[in-house]
């Protein structure tokens, strides 16, 4: 067993460079099936595992307080032995690691599949690079979630993020693909600093960094130590969940293929804060304050990345911000201590954000790469397949029942009732503002006629399939997911998610709200997306231009998000960078450094005087020579 978990991340990891190095001998059809297959057989494998926990360890307590159970660390050997400090390679295959590994490598591989399809017209050597890029991204995040310590899995945190650069900038020609890339970067850099700093403080204060080891000795940390670890720990996972202030990156990361959008807003790297906090709970619920922080920013998230969907014309860039908004969503669920509803909806979210992106790549293929919505219209007949799928996902992440989203959504609501009434209700008027701008952008976008070119129209097809073989596995998905954690006020018993979580994470959500009130609520939720959903189609279903008003306008900008940061980061940055290139580079240290230079040039091109073999010259410092002793005998020397 042990050697066959190791499989796991091992298998992409072979993709990546038999893809990497090979992509100029390899046929495209081979490079899909090796990216593909090693995908599809870590999935098999995780399967495998998630239905054989007891004999990974999972099924024996060890310690009930810090709510680890069983012996789920398979040891391979030392990776850092210094004096006290040991960190292990070692994986942790529990409850929360073999879900997120199911995730990942299901929805994965599903992504691969259609990028098979989808990138087919690349050249041979750059289809090569891209499948080794994905099956890279796919190790990365496979060693962030396996990772039994906080060391692998910052390894596996860095990992994600030099694969995002790399997809992000897969067009690395274009020069504003390659600047988008490079911000993602960079913010993903400060956010982890954070995450580093939080390591640092942690081995300073119990001298490990397994999990099992940190979680079993809480006593050693002090209410300041885990507001100021937890805090960090959430800067970092600001940084990969794109949470306020280190958001933006996400939406100019659409600059990379389709599929990629859908690797890393589905399956990957932005659900790695979630998992982050979720695996570190025990550390979060001692520290109220932080869990606060983490409830308000991610309400603040969720309803500000909501706003700028309303107004965004770019088929992917509304699906971007729609991510954004349930990050927030996930991290409300976190903050208020619902660790397992936050996990749920990274689930459900998978399933229908992987299945949007995906349809929004169909869409962007069948009209000749044209991302804006305002000039499709009418796609519903000619994309039959890619609309339904595309209107189930749609329903999926409004909460309408009895789909997936339904479930995870209201649980989340549910938790932010119990917590904080304000909380709640921005949570609330986030449901119904994502119902409203995901309808605008199916009416706008498959309603109404064709407002395209006389070409495209001639060019608009249904993909093929396997393009919407994926789409097709990823809607029954979203559709029937959400019943893995039937909330009780529906059936008894059928929170079977939460059950099975709760080894890992504690049960602690919904227990204070009564079956009434539940039922009023969730009523309440589906009241308003479907009044939204109401809305979206009186208006949008017959195309209209949309008037332009200064709201309008400040929406479409992002709320000047980007200009400000520009304002008061990026050009004074820039400033202070030219100021010491100019002062201390040039006019300090490369003056030292030039003028040393210049004075031995100077002094030998003087002291080659001395042996010019001219006589004239030799005469001449002979008589300065001697007028020199002279001057010294007769002024000088008494």
């Amino acid at each position: 067993m042990k050697n066959l978990i190791l499989l796991i991340p091992l298998l992409p990891f072979l993709g990546f460079l038999i893809n990497g190095l090979l992509r100029r001998q390899l046929s495209k059809g081979l490079i899909g099936v090796i990216g593909s297959g090693t995908v599809l057989a870590s999935f098999i494998i995780s399967l495998y595992a998630f239905f054989n926990l007891d004999a990974i360890g999972g099924g024996q307590a060890i310690s009930s307080s810090a709510r680890i159970v069983g012996n789920p660390v398979l040891r391979y050997f030392d990776f850092i032995n210094v004096g006290d400090l040991k960190v292990p390679f070692a994986f942790q295959i529990d409850q929360l690691s073999s879900l997120f590994l199911l995730i990942i490598t299901g929805v994965g591989f599903l992504i691969h599949l259609y990028s098979t399809a989808y990138m087919h017209e690349e050249k041979r050597e750059h289809f090569g690079r891209y499948f080794a890029y994905l099956n890279l991204f796919v190790f990365s995040m496979l060693l962030l979630v396996m990772g039994a310590n906080y060391v692998i899995m910052f390894i596996g945190w860095e990992g994600v993020g030099l694969c995002s650069y790399l997809l992000i900038g897969y067009w690395f020609k274009n020069i504003d693909y390659t600047k988008a890339a490079k911000k993602a970067f960079v913010m993903n850099r400060i956010g982890d600093f954070g995450f580093l700093l939080a390591i640092f403080w942690i081995i300073s204060k119990v001298h490990t960094t397994n999990f099992t080891d940190v979680f079993l000795h809480l006593s050693s940390f002090s209410t300041k130590d885990l507001i100021g670890i937890t805090l960090l720990l959430f800067l970092g996972a600001t940084g990969k969940s794109t949470q306020i202030p280190l958001y933006t990156w996400l939406p100019d990361a659409m600059a990379g293929p389709t599929p990629v959008s859908a690797l890393i807003h589905a399956a990957t790297m932005v659900t790695a804060g979630i998992y982050m906090i979720a695996r570190s709970n025990a550390l979060y619920s001692l520290a109220p304050i932080t869990l606060n922080v983490v409830a308000i920013i991610g309400a603040a998230t969720a309803l500000l990345a909501a706003t700028i969907a309303l107004r965004q014309n770019d088929i992917k860039k509304v699906l971007a911000y729609s991510t954004v908004s349930q990050l927030g969503y996930m991290f409300l669920a976190l903050g208020t201590g619902a660790y397992i509803a936050a996990v749920f909806h990274v689930m459900t979210h998978a399933f229908f954000k992987a299945l949007l992106f995906l349809g929004s790549g169909s869409v962007i293929h069948a009209v000749s790469g044209n991302q804006d919505i305002r000039a499709m219209g009418g796609l519903r007949k000619a994309l039959p397949v890619t609309y339904t799928t595309f209107l189930i996902g749609c329903l999926a992440i409004a909460g309408i029942a009895p789909l997936s989203g339904f479930f995870s959504k209201d649980a989340i609501l549910l938790s932010a009732f119990e917590h904080n009434k304000i909380l709640w209700v921005i949570g609330l008027l986030t449901a119904g503002l994502t119902a409203f701008y995901m309808f605008r952008l199916l009416f706008i976008t498959f309603s109404g006629t064709f407002r395209g070119t006389e070409e495209q129209r001639h060019h608009i097809h249904e993909s093929p399939a396997a393009m919407t073989i994926p789409l097709i596995v990823l809607a029954v998905l979203s559709i029937v997911g959400g019943f893995v954690n039937v909330p009780g006020v529906f059936m008894r018993g059928g929170e079977k998610l939460t059950a099975f979580l709760s080894p890992v994470i504690p049960v602690n959500e919904g227990a204070a709200v009564s079956h009434s009130t539940e039922w009023m609520l969730m009523g309440l939720t589906t009241a308003v997306a479907v009044i939204a959903i109401v809305i979206a189609w009186s208006r949008y279903r017959r195309y209209k231009e949309e008037k332009e008003t200064p709201l309008a306008r400040t929406l479409e900008n992002k709320w000047y998000v980007d200009e400000l940061y520009d304002a008061i980061v990026v050009k004074p940055l820039n400033s202070l960078g030219k100021a010491v290139n100019t002062f201390i580079e040039r006019g300090t240290i490369d003056a030292m450094v030039n003028g040393v230079g210049r004075l031995v040039n100077y002094g030998s091109r003087q002291l080659r005087w001395l042996q010019s073999g001219q006589v004239g010259a030799y005469v001449l410092l002979m008589v300065i020579s001697m007028v020199l002793l002279f001057i010294v005998q007769f002024f000088l020397r008494k």
